[in-house]
């Protein structure tokens, strides 16, 4: 392919080992100008997408918070959808482009958000969650490709906390807008819990509108998306993301060589980071409420409040070790500590009695998962070359989070209160096997590293690329 070909004809000076962090890459280029030109990134990507993926999840998890207890074939209808429509939608993206295409779908589904508010028939109720998993199906993984395409390996983590956990910590005051929202009940004639949907589907909807006028497109686009950078400015970063991973430019798309992207086997440990960590942070946005009002004894206002700072502390964690992970380009130390947290947390949650010693350990569970979520984004993101390669590994480890939700949301049930064993060792279950997934990789990512130094491997076929680990 023509960049291999680039690759292997760069001189010495430019291999991608050597220009992997802002200071390295920055001795070629201006550092400020690298900075500044970051920031202006940083903006109208993360942060955007960050406030988008609130919008999401609050929209995602409001369901317990409006149906109650009875709604475990609302939440499972939405998610085959979700994953069936996960491997169309990256390639799709990149032939719409991500203003138009992630605007657009956030619209749609915030029209289906509030129509949720409108219809009597739990069978129209079921349609439009087939529908909302159809159109959110584009927005993670086109959202963590997006991002993957913009930065260099060594600032990708922090970048993918940044987008995800700001989603996360908003989010967790989802439940303090939905109960005030519930309070609006019989306004208009509807009751509380259509407020919620209506007037969070208008969120959406303006949320959407605006993301049009303010996300950007791929880097080789940036000097055509709104005058968001010169095109000065765009070079430098096409330039550094080439010296990278040399995959800048994107050959034409071909489905059989697209799916042949499944052969690697480590894809789907990647994928199977994901999909167990998701499981954990499902089963906790999920059900922590319902283990905090049922068992624990706090009342409802009392147990949307308690939610949030668990998610706080999660985010400050997440980010703090994102910003490690960066600077020591290490990703399976801090995935394997958190793995470590969800078990710890599991044990004091299931198996103490003492309520705050209980309350403590929810916040290891939350904690830990949702630092992981980043981590096991960029895990990824750094150890595979190529566009489509990255679209499609983006769509299997969304998908893949997909059947973690689907897991969580089963996990927990009603009938195994107050104890809820099936649904505790099951997120210790997930913990663990991140563990052994990580170790199993990292330890093969050594070996090829240590092979490629003795110049008896070409790794990813890219003379000079390293895995991260």
């Amino acid at each position: 392919m023509a960049s291999d070909k680039k690759m292997l004809d760069r001189p010495p000076s430019e291999d991608p080992l050597q220009c992997e962090t802002i200071e390295d890459i920055g001795a070629i280029e201006d550092e400020a100008t690298v900075k500044r030109i970051n920031r202006k990134i940083d903006r109208r990507i993360c942060i955007v997408l960050g406030v988008l993926y609130t919008i999401a999840v609050i929209d995602r998890v409001n369901l317990p918070l409006a149906e109650g207890n009875a709604y475990s074939l609302l939440i499972l209808c939405f998610f085959p959808f979700y994953i069936a429509f996960q491997p169309v939608m990256t390639p799709i993206s990149r032939k719409l482009r991500p203003r138009r295409f992630l605007s657009g779908i956030v619209i749609s589904w915030g029209l289906v958000m509030a129509g949720h508010g409108l219809v009597h028939d739990w069978r129209a109720m079921l349609a439009l969650r087939c529908l909302l998993g159809i159109f959110e199906a584009g927005f993670f993984s086109t959202s963590v490709y997006l991002i993957s395409t913009w930065y260099i390996r060594s600032e990708v983590a922090t970048r993918n906390a940044a987008f995800y956990l700001v989603g996360v910590f908003f989010a967790g005051f989802g439940g303090v807008l939905a109960y005030g929202l519930s309070r609006m009940d019989g306004v208009g004639g509807y009751a509380g819990w259509r407020w919620i949907f209506i007037i969070e589907g208008i969120i959406t909807i303006v949320g959407g509108c605006l993301a049009y006028i303010l996300i950007v497109d791929f880097p080789e686009q940036a000097a055509h998306s709104w005058k968001f950078l010169t095109e000065e400015e765009a070079r430098i970063i096409i330039e550094r993301v080439e010296r990278d991973r040399g995959d800048t430019i994107i050959p034409p798309f071909e489905l059989w060589p697209y799916l042949a992207n499944a052969l690697d086997w480590k894809i789907w440990f990647f994928a199977a980071n994901f999909g167990l960590t998701s499981t954990v942070t499902y089963a906790t946005a999920y059900f922590m409420p319902i283990i905090l009002r049922e068992d624990m004894g706090f009342s409802e206002v009392a147990t949307q409040c308690l939610s949030t700072p668990a998610v706080a502390v999660a985010a400050i964690l997440g980010q703090f070790e994102a910003y490690l992970s960066d600077r020591f380009r290490l990703r399976s130390p801090f995935m394997i500590f958190n793995a470590a947290l969800i078990i710890i947390g599991i044990i004091l949650l299931g198996f103490v009695e003492v309520t705050g010693v209980r309350f403590f350990g929810c916040f290891l569970i939350v904690g830990g998962a949702n630092a992981n979520i980043p981590l096991t984004l960029t895990y990824q993101a750094n150890n595979i070359v190529g566009q489509w390669k990255r679209a499609f590994c983006s769509a299997t480890l969304i998908g893949a989070g997909a059947v973690g939700g689907i897991i969580g949301s089963l996990t927990f049930r009603s009938q195994d209160a107050p104890a809820y064993r099936p649904g505790l060792y099951t997120c210790l279950t997930a913990g663990a096997l991140v563990i052994l997934s990580v170790l199993i990789t990292t330890a093969y990512f050594a070996v090829s590293n240590k092979r490629q130094r003795q110049g008896k491997l070409i790794i990813e076929k890219m003379d000079g690329f390293r895995y991260t680990h």
